[in-house]
């Protein structure tokens, strides 16, 4: 019987946030990309917190934007509601978050991919990788087609034999019952990569008409609306936004968790993969944290044209009659209707270890992967390295070098080094403390650090960079001018600073100075500032910025300058490690097993000392 056959030059398995920003990457530079899904409905789905950005998550989103990426552009056009979290501590961890519509969010992704050159949107399972040696040729669906491609980017979510499980209740299928993807797994361990089992969960979402909200604490979003796009400003985007509310657990919701514990599959052993560390089941906290009181539970809502409420910090795999009385303990909640039941979801995925710091495999020409089969978690982090992984699939095709940000340009670039430099035993998430570099990678200057490179990948048009290189030059212009321009110790400032409540000038002192002040800032000063033309909101910030945070962001600068050295010290790809004396024999078969790119990276992976480090630079005569 005849079966179809076509040619691409990039496959990638999966339409969730990794594939779509991988297949949109590829077919934007120009290459012929097919992208598989098992169902349509789960195009950039959000299968748990109906949320984009957040605490580091933010960072993330704003870079991929700034590279030439979707996500921001997306969310913008179907956020509901937005924050900016960390406001009252440093910019280094301001971090933006939006509530999506997620039906909305899909929908729209979907709408992009189908109207983008180059980008075919196929619905089918995708059963088999073909290689040839140890370059891949394509893969094949389970009904039978063959794709021949020059690089297959794997993006498979938590779909590989996906299982979801509340209470004693197991059912094999992918997030939502959308079906999962059975047989690509086998075809994974036949050509010898490995893959291990992790497992995350959601809570149960409520009917809105069974919730009173009288009980609860009313969480309005901002008014001043920051776009996560650097395309968009705040009268692009800006809209009436739907509020969240907050209530809490408490003792008597502890009880029912802690009689039940032992009807828990997390707890009974019937769950056997891995959950999140820093995103922990309701059961989880009251376990680990019997000193806690309460717990902190948000009730978001899933879009504008459902009643469906999100019971965000319930995540749960208890069984269904214990989530009912669970959730009913808790204020506001007393006469909630459960609509989907919380679950816990097991997936197969990979150690990350097994790939280059471009995302793909060591031992197959022309494999990629990213997102969660990674051992990664969030949406976010899964676009990061799904963009990433488009970007270098394409390159590798055009015979162009891989683009790798390192840990001094990125949040991106400390995700992926994270990934496959360290072992990680669980879900990965970012968090602004995995950053040693964070003041000097803030979600404010993502586009300032970054989209030189998505204009050199081609990912940013030629009008969307001049309009960068013009607010760049308005930004050092305006520091330039505030340098140069000194006020003096006259009864008019004098009386200025003592209204403004800072101390009076003993001698002149520049605008740039006065700004300096913890009290002062660029708005605050404008009275004696004569020359002062009227500036974008985003360029003030990075004024402000600059000025207020000098010393720490030079002392930051000059830490990246040593660790560029490091990073510039690159390994052969085929040094073997049993020449090399005097190295321990942890640090032996770590270099063996990740075998790092540069000494900046073996310096960082797990159980490779200093000492190491030293004995692989004498060695390499560096």
């Amino acid at each position: 019987m005849p079966q179809i056959e076509e040619t691409y030059d990039v496959v990638v398995v999966g339409a969730g946030h990794a594939g779509c920003e991988a297949a949109l990457a590829a077919a934007r530079m120009g290459l012929e990309t097919i992208i598989f899904t098992v169902s349509m409905d789960s195009v950039a789905m959000m299968p748990c917190n109906p949320n984009v950005g957040g605490s580091s998550k933010g960072h993330l989103v704003r870079e991929i934007d700034a590279l030439g990426g979707e996500m921001g552009k997306n969310i913008d056009k179907t956020y509901i509601q937005s924050k900016m979290l960390n406001e009252s501590k440093g910019p280094a961890v301001h971090s933006l978050r939006a509530q999506a519509d997620k039906a909305e969010y899909s929908r729209a992704m979907r709408m992009v991919l189908q109207q983008t050159d180059h980008l075919t949107l196929r619905q089918a399972e995708v059963s088999g990788i073909m290689a040839e040696g140890s370059t891949v040729t394509g893969v094949k669906t389970f009904s039978g087609g063959t794709y021949y491609a020059k690089a297959v980017i794997l993006c498979t979510g938590v779909y590989l034999k996906a299982r979801c499980i509340h209470g004693d209740v197991s059912y094999p299928t992918g997030p939502n019952g959308l079906q999962a993807a059975n047989h690509l797994t086998e075809s994974l361990v036949n050509l010898g990569i490995p893959v291990r089992r992790f497992k995350t969960g959601t809570p149960a979402r409520i009917d809105k008409r069974s919730i009173d909200f009288s009980k609860m604490e009313e969480q309005k979003g901002d008014e001043r609306i920051v776009p996560f796009s650097f395309t968009n400003t705040e009268e692009d985007i800006k809209r009436d936004q739907v509020s969240c509310w907050l209530t809490y657990t408490n003792e008597t919701t502890h009880s029912i968790i802690r009689s039940n514990i032992d009807r828990s599959p997390l707890f009974s052993g019937a769950i056997e993969g891995t959950g999140p560390r820093y995103c922990p089941s309701i059961e989880d906290k009251v376990m680990k944290f019997p000193d806690k009181d309460r717990h902190q539970v948000f009730i978001e809502p899933e879009g504008e044209y459902t009643n469906e409420m999100y019971v965000g910090g319930m995540s749960s795999s208890l069984p269904e009659d214990v989530q009912y009385a669970m959730y009913r303990s808790v204020p506001g909640l007393e006469h909630a209707k459960i609509v989907r039941n919380a679950y816990a979801i097991e997936y197969d995925c990979i150690d990350a270890t097994q790939l280059k710091p471009s995302l793909e495999f060591r031992q197959f020409d022309g494999l990629f992967a990213a997102g969660q089969f990674n051992g990664s978690s969030g949406y976010e982090e899964a676009a990061a390295q799904g963009f990433m992984a488009g970007v270098n699939a394409a390159r590798k095709i055009q015979g162009k070098e891989p683009v790798i940000l390192d840990r001094s340009q990125a949040y991106i670039g400390v995700l992926i080094d994270d990934l496959v430099t360290k072992k990680t035993m669980e879900p990965y998430r970012m968090m602004t403390s995995r950053a040693e570099y964070r003041l000097l990678l803030r979600q404010d200057n993502a586009d300032l650090r970054l989209t030189d490179i998505g204009y050199e990948i081609g990912l940013i048009d030629e009008e969307r960079y001049a309009k960068f290189n013009a607010k760049r030059s308005t930004i050092e212009s305006e520091l330039q001018r505030l340098e140069s321009i000194t006020v003096g110790a006259n009864k008019e400032i004098q009386q200025f600073l003592e209204r403004v409540g800072s101390t009076p000038l003993k001698t002149a002192a520049t605008l740039a100075d006065l700004i300096r002040r913890p009290e002062l800032s660029y708005e605050l000063i404008a009275p004696i500032d004569k020359h002062r033309q009227e500036l974008p909101a985003d360029v003030i910030e990075q004024v402000n910025i600059n000025l207020k945070y000098e010393g720490y962001i030079k002392r930051q600068q000059q830490q990246v300058e040593h660790f560029k050295k490091l990073e510039k010290k690159m390994i052969p790809s085929d040094i073997d490690y049993d020449d090399v004396h005097n190295l321990r024999k942890e640090a032996r078969q770590k270099l063996k097993a990740i075998r790092p790119a540069s000494v900046g990276q073996a310096s960082r992976i797990s159980g490779v000392s200093p000492a190491d480090i030293s004995v692989l630079l004498i060695y390499l005569g560096m």
